[in-house]
C-alpha cells in the first residue's frame, strides 16, 4: 500500500498573526491555537494545514533554519465579486496586496495577497464563460 497524501505544513514566525489572516479566509482552528506552537485545521476534503512556529520546529530540529517564503495556497472563491470582496477586506486588515484582482485568460477572476509569512495565497472564482 503506497503512503496517503494527509496534511501539509506551514512554518510560521508568529502564531497569532497567522491564525488571524487564515481564520479570515474560512479556516477553522481551535479556541486558543495562537497560544500553541502547533495548531491545525482541517480544510475541505480532509486535507489537514498544520502551522508550526520557528521555535516549535527548532525543538526537535536545533539546526532548522526559516527560509525565504517559498510556500502558497490557492482559496477557490463563490463567484468573482467574492475575490474582489476578499481581496479588498485583507488589503483593509493591512495584508499586502500581491496582484489585485484581474480576469486571467485560463477562465477565472484571480487575486494574490500575502500572509504574515510573505507566503502569496491566491484567490480565485470560475468566471460564469467556464463553468
Amino acid at each position: 500500500m503506497a503512503p496517503t497524501f494527509n496534511a501539509i505544513g506551514l512554518a510560521v514566525a508568529d502564531m497569532t498573526a497567522s491564525l488571524s489572516f487564515y481564520r479570515r479566509l474560512g479556516l477553522e482552528f481551535p479556541a486558543g491555537a495562537e497560544n500553541e506552537p502547533h495548531a491545525e485545521a482541517t480544510a475541505a476534503g480532509g486535507i489537514r494545514l498544520m502551522f508550526d512556529t520557528h521555535d516549535a520546529l527548532r525543538s526537535f530540529d536545533p539546526g532548522y533554519r526559516p527560509g525565504p517564503p517559498s510556500g502558497g495556497w490557492a482559496f477557490l472563491c463563490s463567484d468573482p465579486g467574492e475575490v474582489d470582496r476578499t481581496h479588498a477586506e485583507l488589503c483593509a486588515a493591512g495584508y499586502p496586496s500581491v496582484k489585485a484582482p484581474w480576469d486571467a485568460p485560463w477562465g477565472q477572476r484571480y487575486a494574490q495577497v500575502a500572509d504574515p509569512d510573505g507566503n502569496v495565497v491566491d484567490l480565485f472564482a470560475w468566471t460564469a464563460s467556464t463553468q
